[in-house]
């Protein structure tokens, strides 16, 4: 009886709404319905209705949900953080502190990384936002000092923030980061959740990632996923005999591809830190993994040659990745290989065949 009831609820409803949506076209002519011809009652019947429009999905993430803070830029501007800073927006955010020794620097760079693969779309249809959860040492003025020494200042699209420390936190915790436990150190430093998170506010689709997540990744997330794969795709087809075998990576280079190619190339010349290439010929063996392993105890301790560096790279410091001695020793390895290549085999011309195959 249960299921008879509810099937002729249903036709109820289904008959209820078509004589809805007829009822309205037919309306829908300037003259009375009494006066209407038979052909025209007759169009009203067979002319399908017009196609309703698909009603857009409203993010529950929207100004009921996020706070409305006011922050202040590396310029001194104001921005609100719902209605500026992410409402309508595909966003890239992360939260930072400009004195940190650890992470913060490697993020920066690799945001610097996935910026630039973007191509020119930062500050059209992707944004990026730095916001510092150290806001009393964090002045506009010290955040634009930071963003010159990455050589990221002035770029479209990507501004630093900082604002009140309490409101810091609430947005920090309404996008998944905030950890109630963090300490600060006695040298200042803050430890906290270093995520990126992507999102895009009107759909209320948020993610999520790693900073060791690779450039390229981050940049398809943020510049193809997060806009429904809207934007065109450049494909270009060959021929499989052209394409290059998967890599074997050793644990040295995976390391080094994972955390020291941001700042660091192989016979590239200096980047944010200096070529690599011939390094374990240039420096003593203990004194890289030394510096490797605590390059924040090294330069507390003004070590000449991390000192001499230092200066030399805007004062920029090398982080503490918080390698382990396994991984140093790998990532030295690695460096030994590179710099002390084997010598190629040598060609036996007695087996080559002359260009006539004779």
């Amino acid at each position: 009886m249960s299921l008879i009831r509810t099937l002729a609820t249903s036709i109820t409803i289904s008959l209820s709404a078509a004589s809805f949506f007829y009822s309205g076209y037919a309306l829908s002519s300037t003259e009375p319905a009494a006066k209407k011809s038979d052909a025209t009652k007759t169009q009203a019947v067979t002319q399908p209705a017009a196609k309703a429009k698909p009603k857009k999905r409203k993010s529950r993430y929207g100004a009921n949900y996020f706070p409305n803070y006011v922050l202040t830029t590396q310029d001194g501007e104001k921005m609100k953080f719902f209605d500026d800073v992410i409402e309508d927006k595909v966003v890239i955010i992360n939260f930072i502190f400009t004195s940190c020794k650890s992470v913060c620097p490697l993020e920066t760079a690799r945001l610097k990384e996935v910026y630039d693969l973007l191509d020119g779309r930062v500050g059209k249809d992707v944004f990026f936002y730095s916001i510092s959860i150290d806001p009393a040492r964090d002045t506009p003025e010290v955040m634009k000092a930071y963003m010159e020494k990455y050589g990221i200042a002035n770029r479209p699209g990507w501004n630093f923030l900082t604002g009140k420390k309490e409101e810091v936190d609430i947005i920090r915790t309404k996008l998944g980061l905030k950890i109630d436990d963090l300490v600060t150190s006695e040298d200042g430093e803050i430890d906290h959740n270093i995520s990126l998170v992507i999102g895009n506010q009107a759909t209320g689709k948020w993610v999520k990632r790693s900073p060791y997540e690779a450039s390229q990744v981050l940049a398809t997330m943020v510049g193809d996923w997060m806009h429904n794969w809207s934007n065109p795709v450049k494909i270009s087809s060959k021929d499989y005999k052209h394409a290059k075998s998967v890599q074997n990576y050793s644990d040295g280079a995976y390391i080094y591809r994972t955390r020291c190619l941001l700042c660091h190339s192989i016979g590239q010349g200096d980047g944010i830190g200096p070529d690599l290439l011939g390094v374990t010929k240039r420096r003593e063996t203990n004194w890289l993994a030394r510096w490797l392993l605590v390059p924040d105890v090294m330069l507390k301790e003004k070590d000449p040659i991390a000192m001499e560096m230092f200066e030399k790279f805007d004062q920029i410091p090398m982080p503490n990745l918080r390698l382990s001695d396994i991984d140093v020793k790998a990532i030295l390895e690695y460096l030994t290989s590179i710099d002390n290549p084997e010598p190629e085999p040598a060609v036996d011309t007695n087996k080559l065949e002359s260009i006539d195959g004779k």
